[in-house]
């Protein structure tokens, strides 16, 4: 399970088998009682994973700590809706979703007239959503075009190539992305966005912390994964892979400042306090509740 430069996967597999555990605590916001976001299609995929053999590994094993990370989760959720549905009403059709793994964005929020939704991904993870959707006969509210292909390569080529237009505005999106990139590739990606990106393109990114790269919580995190993997074993339940194995723990630039100093105006608000504005507050009583994340809102000048 552990990273090569060149690794790929499939949608119940290494990095894939993330975006299904994101799309579970998707499909659990219908339950809420004021739910945050309405995400019809996040269902179809738990369950056509379910019927291939997968569980999710992650949101039954600490019920605490689960309901910490699917506020977590609705809050992110709803951040970067509202981006997107911002962005639009400010008159930018063209938008960018970089590694978007099941989001469903392109088929269930307002776009205006005329928008064009690219998604970035590996292939089979977008090849598993053409088909789940198309069995349900989903029809996106966008012109939709996927592009397959992996972050850490040409992808500016591939996107090119599909239609996209440098010379308008985009609204770009990194979700649940980062930790996956090596820090060099991380550089690499914000470069690239910045050399993409007109006069009033919006970027919206989930950055990392200095507190979630550091040894002393990757130590925390790894002593619950082996907590929970025991407890797993020994109720004869699947084997639980260890997430903190996918991600890539160097020291990284700091986002806001970087785009600040290229020319982007820049907001932010930490992870806890977008969750208590949208009445998401992590439970009490854990350490660690929810990761060490900045939420970015900025605007190419």
């Amino acid at each position: 399970m552990s990273r090569t430069d060149d690794d790929t996967w499939d949608i119940t597999e290494s990095v894939g088998a993330t975006a299904l555990s994101v799309a579970r605590a998707r499909m659990l916001e219908a339950d809420a009682d004021c739910p945050l976001y309405t995400d019809p299609y996040a269902q179809f995929f738990v369950e056509a994973a379910i019927e291939a053999g997968w569980r999710s590994p992650f949101l039954d094993e600490d019920p605490l700590r689960a309901k910490a990370m699917t506020a977590y989760i609705a809050s992110r959720t709803k951040f970067f809706d509202d981006f997107f549905t911002t962005a639009g009403a400010n008159g930018v059709d063209q938008a960018v979703i970089l590694a978007a793994g099941l989001d469903t964005r392109a088929w269930r929020l307002p776009w205006i007239d005329g928008s064009t939704v690219y998604e970035i991904d590996q292939p089979k993870v977008l090849e598993f959503k053409d088909e789940v959707l198309a069995e349900h006969r989903a029809t996106p509210a966008a012109r939709y075009c996927a592009v397959a292909v992996d972050l850490r390569h040409d992808w500016p080529t591939a996107l090119r190539q599909n239609g996209f237009d440098p010379s308008t505005p985009t609204a770009w999106s990194a979700e649940g992305l980062l930790p996956y990139l090596p820090s060099a590739a991380q550089d690499a990606l914000f470069e690239q966005i910045d050399q993409l990106s007109a006069p009033g393109s919006r970027l919206s990114v989930e950055a990392f912390g200095d507190v979630f790269y550091s040894a002393e919580q990757l130590a925390r995190r790894q002593e619950r994964m082996a907590e929970a993997r025991r407890a797993a074993a020994e109720a004869g339940g699947p084997e639980l892979p260890d997430v903190t194995r996918l991600w890539y723990m160097e020291a990284r630039t700091d986002v806001a400042q970087w785009l600040t100093e290229h020319g982007w105006e820049v907001s932010a608000v930490t992870a806890i306090d977008l969750m208590k504005g949208y009445q998401r507050p992590a439970p009490d009583g854990l350490e660690d509740p929810v990761p060490d994340t900045v939420l970015i809102d900025a605007r190419k000048l």
